[in-house]
């Protein structure tokens, strides 16, 4: 097994995202630009595909106070315009502050939400569409999610056969209950645990044991594509590095494709193919693991990598992080990053920047669009 090594020093901490009413769901067609059957930078066709996925939440007060108050509606823009693809095999880690939109991308992925706006495909498909019909109980068995808190996500009722189990009964993978201890066993196996803790209840066990016995859990239906939702931020330094080592070698065993999901760097550098970095519901920098952490281009990402304390020069000036994250219920006007931004000009206090590819990054800066960084 492959050894990785974890930085304690992590970067913002995550808090939990509100979770107001739901957004009226456009039906839109198929995603274009980055849609199904473009090929991807190896010549393949992505397994999943993101286009201009977007969601919004209705977090105003109730209607009459609104009426007797004469108060408008309030809208977060939890997700605004995030477009990305993943190739079969591949990991692309999302990064940002608490309440940029990273878990409500995940959440949109596996179907807890549906989108205001925009869409994914998975292998081709329309995911969002087959959810809503019989199609989307096979797809469900190719996309499974990993979720942050091992101590909330586990019935503290039910044995870890139940847990487990549970899934291979919804989609009838199991013919007997015979069958049924068999593949728990061989699955929680998989996961450097014993058959015989199947018999046992969440509360018996340590917090990186809880989300090994998630991973088996969402490896239960045998999915191609899993969606983890920090998995490793409840856990300490230690643990995590035998869950990431468990997650790297089951990805290498059966061609996993991830979303990863963090807010820790250090994590992310181990085991990310693609980073993303997210900023009040959009991404403002997509690039490969190597150059993104070598050569960072948006001024958010530089500030995210500068937070790290290292040993080592790294040859540029450190810009430390200034300021506070904007309320996202009213957003600066231009780029969202503004305020906040040394190299920031009146273009970008009055147009917000598209991802644009430059010299083989996605970025969405006017600064590194015009040169001046």
């Amino acid at each position: 097994m492959s050894t990785i090594v974890v930085d304690p020093h992590s970067g913002p901490q995550p808090t939990p995202h509100p979770q107001a009413g739901e957004g009226a769901a456009a039906s839109l067609p198929l995603p274009s630009g980055e849609r199904a059957g473009v090929k991807g930078a190896s010549g393949t066709v992505p397994l999943v595909q993101a286009h201009d996925l977007a969601k919004t939440f209705d977090v105003s007060v109730p209607w009459l106070n609104r009426v007797l108050e004469r108060r408008p509606r309030q809208l977060l823009h939890a997700v605004d315009g995030v477009s990305f693809s993943i190739e079969k095999g591949q990991t692309l880690a999302l990064v940002g502050e608490s309440g940029c939109g990273k878990s409500t991308v995940a959440r949109l992925l596996v179907g807890l939400y549906h989108p205001t706006r925009g869409g994914f495909t998975f292998d081709g498909q329309d995911a969002h569409a087959a959810f809503k019909t019989s199609e989307g109980r096979k797809l469900r068995r190719r996309i499974q999610m990993i979720f942050q808190d091992p101590y909330a996500s586990l019935n503290p009722r039910w044995k870890v056969e139940d847990i487990v189990g549970e899934p291979l009964k919804e989609h009838e993978l199991v013919t007997d209950a015979a069958q049924l201890k068999d593949r728990v066993g061989e699955l929680l196996k998989s996961v450097g645990l014993s058959p015989l803790d199947m018999v046992k209840y969440p509360h018996q066990f340590s917090g990186g044991q809880r989300q090994r016995i998630s991973i088996a859990r969402a490896l239960a239906t045998q999915p191609e594509f899993l969606v983890c939702d920090e998995p490793t931020s409840a856990l300490d330094v230690s643990v995590q590095a035998q869950v990431l080592n468990i997650m790297k070698d089951l990805q290498r065993k059966h061609g996993l494709t991830y979303l990863f999901i963090s807010h820790n760097l250090a994590v992310v550098r181990h085991v990310s193919d693609q980073v993303g970095v997210m900023y009040l519901g959009r991404l403002v920098e997509v690039a490969g693991k190597q150059q993104l952490f070598a050569q960072p281009r948006h001024p958010y990402t530089r500030m995210l990598l500068d937070a790290i304390p290292k040993m080592h020069d790294t040859g540029r000036a450190r810009t430390p992080v200034q300021g506070e994250v904007p309320n996202p219920l009213n957003p600066p006007t231009g780029c969202a990053f503004n305020p906040r931004c040394p190299h920031a000009n009146e273009r970008c206090r009055v147009e917000r920047p598209a991802l644009l590819e430059l010299q083989g990054v996605r970025v969405a800066c006017h600064a590194v669009e015009e040169g001046r960084i």
